[in-house]
Formats: C-alpha cells, sequence, structure tokens
C-alpha cells in the first residue's frame, strides 16, 4: 500500500513538474490530505486553524521548490522534509517545545531511510574544510533543526555569535564548492 502510494505520489510530481496542471492538482490534493493528519498529530487539538495554516504554507513550499525535487529519490521523503521544517518554523515562531519521537513520522517512509555512506563521505569532506566549531553549526542548525540559541550554547557561543559564524561558514562552503574563493 505504502509502495503504491509512493509510486501515485512520484508520477504526479514528475507529471506536475512537466506542466500537466491535472497531475499537480491531484498531487497538492492528496498531500494535503496527508498533511492535515501529520500536523493535527503532533498540534494541541485547540490549534485546528494552525494546522491548517502550516498545511497551506507546506504545499505554497512545495509547489515553489517543486524543481528541486530529485526523482531518483522517494517522494515522500522530500515532502516530509518540507512538512518537517514548516512545522519547526512554526514552533520556533511561537516559542514552543516539542519533542516527536521518530516513530511518529513511519508512516511517511516507504522503506526504511537509510544515509547512504557516499552522502555522508560528502558532507564530512565538505564540512572538514570548516573550523571545528562552525562544522558542529552547521550540523546542528542545518541538518539537526536546532535554534541558533541551542547549536551556540553546545559550542560556548551567544545567539548573535552563532549567526554570524554559521554565515561566515555557509559563505565559505559556497565559495568553495562553486569555484569561487574570497
Amino acid at each position: 500500500m505504502a509502495a503504491e502510494l509512493e509510486d501515485r505520489l512520484k508520477a504526479l510530481m514528475l507529471r506536475g513538474q512537466a506542466g500537466d496542471a491535472a497531475a499537480w492538482r491531484e498531487l497538492l490534493t492528496l498531500l494535503g490530505g496527508r498533511l492535515r493528519a501529520y500536523f493535527a498529530r503532533r498540534m494541541d487539538r485547540s490549534a485546528a486553524s494552525d494546522v491548517e495554516d502550516l498545511v497551506q504554507e507546506t504545499l505554497l513550499a512545495v509547489h515553489r521548490r517543486r524543481m528541486t525535487y530529485d526523482p531518483t529519490q522517494p517522494f515522500t521523503a522530500w515532502a516530509h522534509a518540507v512538512a518537517r521544517y514548516k512545522l519547526i518554523d512554526h514552533w520556533r515562531r511561537n516559542r514552543i517545545r516539542q519533542h516527536v519521537p521518530i516513530d511518529d513520522v513511519a508512516e511517511w517512509l516507504t522503506e526504511p531511510e537509510t544515509e547512504s555512506p557516499s552522502a555522508r563521505g560528502d558532507l564530512d569532506r565538505v564540512l572538514s574544510s570548516l573550523p571545528e566549531k562552525q562544522q558542529r553549526l552547521v550540523r546542528d542548525v542545518k541538518i539537526e533543526g536546532l535554534s541558533l540559541a541551542e547549536a551556540g550554547a553546545r559550542i560556548g557561543l551567544s545567539e548573535g555569535a552563532a549567526k554570524v559564524s554559521l554565515h561566515r561558514a555557509l559563505k565559505a562552503l559556497i565559495s568553495r564548492n562553486s569555484g569561487v574563493e574570497d
């Protein structure tokens, strides 16, 4: 069942990327229902309007970012990442602390998520060009989803200093990986 749904959503996404408006509407409709259930399980019952807002924000993000989807990867994993970041942004904006067990996202996955050893190696290689504190900031904020204050506290920096350091780290990574040096 999950594999069939993944195949259907992925096919709709690919057709939508190619300009098929009917496929795109169908994808957003199907995805909207899954997103409502996903957010409703993670929100307080009194936050029904927040659930709908999150669904709309996520669908809009999927629409805006549709060309970044890599068709060699599962669609549901990509969509889940977009939804998760929208939820985390919502919690941060509203200063809500939530702990969501990893088991709660299992319904999104069509197969066990495994990290490619080559992807881990690539990430380690790219980050190794940075000082250790900047490596930790990039991992904590951009990969683990911690706030700048939380990530900074882990390495003994204020939120402001962490923000500056993270900005410099990302700028250095971009310039090194685009062939442009400062």
